[in-house]
């Protein structure tokens, strides 16, 4: 009496593979960083996928070379361009397809709507 039916099953491995899939998807986001340097090449920013700052390299003399407007429009254009750039990351991880390397008569999706749509008692 412990048998499930086989199509509970292909919906329950559907949802497992969808699962492994969201985690990967979050690992991958979750590697984005962005550094892109400022137009003189002398301050890096990290930024996350999120838009966060993560990190800020300034080479040494770097606030001896600028006075405080200067130093502030390279660090705020870097800033920006490295932002844009992990943003683009991001939507290319995200427009990407997540079944791509899922054979297409066996997508898990597919299974688990069939599973839902046409229950059959046993």
């Amino acid at each position: 009496m412990n048998d499930i039916h086989p199509d509970v099953q292909a919906a329950l491995d559907a949802a497992r593979e969808l699962r492994h899939r969201i985690a990967d998807l979050r690992e991958r986001i979750d590697a984005i960083r962005a550094r892109r340097p400022s137009p003189s090449g002398l301050v890096v920013p990290e930024i996350d996928a999120m838009g966060r700052l993560t990190s800020l390299y300034l080479a040494p003399g770097t606030c001896d070379r600028f006075d405080n407007v200067e130093l502030v429009a390279e660090i705020m254009g870097a800033i920006r361009d490295s932002t844009a750039d992990a943003a683009r990351q991001y939507k290319t991880i995200m427009d990407s397809d997540p079944w791509v390397d899922t054979e297409p008569d066996a997508q898990p999706e597919q299974e688990l709507e069939s599973a839902v749509a046409s229950p059959e008692a046993s």
